[in-house]
Parts: structure tokens; sequence; C-alpha cells
């Protein structure tokens, strides 16, 4: 993979990170907005450091298409344990007594959705998961971030480790990625899992590649 070619999708992912997290601060987007539909219902799941709204491309085509959109608004943005993340997501699976959902996450997103699958309590819930640009083996550079919250996704957190080991719902899960992603350089490869790499370069910028949308629609679609 050619030098330059990685260095302008570097630049690319950043800038469109930056886009997508101010962007939605310039327009109100109620979450309750999204609850009509008589299709399956989903939930997004966002990465850490991003909203829900982050993910509203990804809300609007959901919705659009007649599913019940859900977003937890109490993740905030989302800065907190996977353990802790998943504590409040399966809270509010109870409260709006959800079940055959989907999930849609991106990044960190995927790992708290894996953790809802493997509890007793949430995972019956959960029909499958689509998982976009997830460290779901963790990502080699973690151990040299200075935030805790971000040296979280190192290969050798326990956390991460946990959610490797355990397979039984990976299955129910697809994973999909970028050919080259600056945040996690192992990609999102999960074994058991539909796993699927997109000839594309990014972490953030992926959620609006034509095949990513795609795949979004067809796994919503599934019976």
């Amino acid at each position: 993979m050619r030098a330059g070619r990685i260095a302008r999708w570097w630049a690319l992912d950043y800038v469109a990170a930056v886009r997508w997290q101010v962007g939605p601060l310039l327009r109100h987007h109620d979450p309750a907005d999204y609850l009509g539909g008589t299709l399956r219902p989903v939930i997004v799941l966002p990465g850490i450091w991003e909203t829900w709204r982050f993910l509203l491309p990804l809300v609007e085509r959901l919705h659009r298409a007649g599913h019940p959109v859900h977003a937890v608004t109490a993740l905030r943005a989302n800065g907190a344990t996977v353990d802790s993340s998943a504590d409040l997501v399966s809270g509010y699976l109870a409260d709006h007594d959800l079940h055959d959902l989907l999930v849609v996450a991106h990044s960190k997103g995927g790992l708290i959705g894996k953790e809802l699958m493997l509890r007793r309590d949430s995972g019956p819930r959960i029909r499958r998961m689509l998982a976009i640009s997830t460290p779901f083996s963790g990502s080699a550079y973690a151990r040299y971030l200075p935030l805790p919250s971000l040296r979280a996704f190192s290969p050798n957190d326990p956390t991460t480790l946990r959610l490797a080991a355990e397979r039984s719902v990976n299955a129910r899960i697809e994973s999909v990625w970028a050919a080259f992603d600056p945040h996690i350089p192992g990609g999102s490869e999960l074994p058991g899992a539909v796993n699927r790499r997109i000839e594309d370069g990014g972490h953030f910028r992926i959620l609006r590649n034509p095949e990513v949308l795609a795949e979004v629609d067809r796994f919503a679609e599934r019976p």
C-alpha cells in the first residue's frame, strides 16, 4: 500500500471526524423523532468520544426504511468503560422492553454490543449486530496513548481479552472494516463472524462508504 495513499486516507479520516462531530451540533436532532416504524427495532452504539449524532446518517437511513431507531443519550460522549456503558444500554433495553433487536455499532460501540449479547439479561433481546471498525482484538497503538479510556483498547486489556475469548455470540455478528484503519492496524476480523474488509481507508469516513451503507441495508433487511 503506497505511503501517499495512506497519508491521504489518514488526513481525510480526521477531516471527516471533525466535520461529523461538529455538523450535527448546528441542527437540533431529537432522538424521539426516529422511534416510529413497523420493522425490526434498531439501536445505535457510537464509538468513544462520539455521541449518537455521529451516526446520524445511519440513523436516518434506517428510519427511512421503516425501522424504529433507538439512541441511548445517557451514554453522552461514550467515554466510560465498556462494562459501564453496557450497564446503561442494558437499562435502556429493559426500560423500553425491546426485543428482537438489531444493533448497529461503530468502533467501541461494537465492544459494548458484544458485551450486551453475552449478558443473560440483555443477550436474549438482541438478534444480530453489525459492527463497523470495531477493535475486537484491540489496537496495537492503544498502549501508547495518554488517556486511560483509550489505553483500554490495548490487546492486553482484561476486557479486550475477555471479550475476544468468548466466541459464543460471534456467529450473530457482522464485522466490517477498512483495508487501512489508522486506529486499528490489525483490522477488525472476528473469528466465527461474518467478516468483510472494504477496500477503502479510514476509521471514521468508512461510515459513509457506499459499500458500507449497502451492507447496513442488507443487514437490516435480512430475515
